[in-house]
């Protein structure tokens, strides 16, 4: 019973999970070109051969400090809401989000193999790929779900609006 009332809960939590996750997946690649863009492919390698020189716990403080700055970032965020100045408060929250996913994304890129030497930092993060996987296995039936009402191809009543709406889209489109 119990754990039926929690199961929202814990497809909520996944969700979080999974866009967190998704957000990583996708800015690291941007943080890649950005790297290439700028001149970071240098600064890339100059913190490389640094943290190469540092023990595994001085290089957690590496991984970790750099996330600080966006600290009072999100607090003029947080600040702005207050104020009622949606805009500008959702635009400054949302900013520090990708920037420090985009960072953490960069500096875990050149600090991971030197952190995962530690037992209980690779432990952690073995943990969280595992619970990622769960996390995409326990959302994988609702986004299945959403997928098939988009397509119609469900008896519900959304569906069969979403074939009305998809039949109307062609017909104007052969139309023209």
């Amino acid at each position: 019973m119990l754990r039926r009332l929690l199961q929202p809960f814990w497809v909520l939590l996944a969700i979080i999970f999974l866009i967190e996750a998704w957000l990583w997946d996708h800015l690291e690649p941007v943080v890649a070109k950005l790297v290439a863009w700028l001149p970071l492919r240098e600064f890339k390698q100059w913190l490389s051969d640094r943290v190469d020189a540092l023990s595994p716990a001085m290089t957690l403080i590496v991984f970790a400090v750099p996330v600080i700055p966006l600290f009072p970032l999100k607090l003029v965020g947080l600040w702005l809401l207050a104020h009622e100045y949606w805009l500008a408060a959702v635009c400054t929250l949302v900013f520090a989000k990708f920037a420090g996913v985009g960072i953490t994304a960069f500096i875990f890129d050149v600090t991971r193999e030197k952190l995962l030497e530690m037992r209980w930092f690779e432990k952690v993060y073995d943990f969280i790929m595992m619970l990622r996987d769960k996390a995409k296995a326990l959302v994988e039936p609702v986004k299945q779900r959403v997928r098939d009402i988009l397509r119609g191809d469900g008896e519900g009543w959304s569906s069969r609006t979403l074939r009305l709406i998809q039949r109307f889209r062609r017909s104007v489109r052969e139309a023209r």
